[in-house]
């Protein structure tokens, strides 16, 4: 939970950069999280129909759009690459791959042009 906060203490910081446990544990406690929305969106009748999913998914989904992109541009810079590569992911299946291979590559040691490693 406390690298989960620790992305939300950056908000909307894309300079830096971030582990991949930093970024992976995020991703999980997002999945947890989205998980958590969508029961309480069919609890409380809220959920859009055929969707399964309504009010609250879709303000958490609004809510945690920068952290996410933000954490990972500053994946991407602890791998070396800029954080312009994430618009690779619009590539149709190519991209989304190719970005998958980046977010669990390993860190570039020492410093690199985005900062210190962390």
């Amino acid at each position: 939970m406390n690298w989960y906060l620790a992305v939300l203490k950056k908000y909307a910081e894309f300079s830096g950069r971030a582990r991949r446990k930093e970024y992976w544990m995020f991703v999980l406690f997002n999945i947890i999280f989205f998980i958590v929305a969508i029961i309480l969106d069919n609890i409380f009748g809220t959920d859009i129909e055929n969707l399964g999913y309504g009010l609250f998914y879709i303000l958490y989904t609004l809510a945690i759009i920068i952290p996410s992109l933000a954490v990972a541009v500053r994946r991407l810079h602890d791998t070396g690459k800029s954080g312009w590569w994430i618009f690779i992911s619009l590539i149709p299946l190519i991209g989304g791959i190719w970005l998958l291979v980046l977010l669990v590559t390993d860190s570039q040691p020492g410093e690199n042009p985005y900062g210190p490693s962390p």
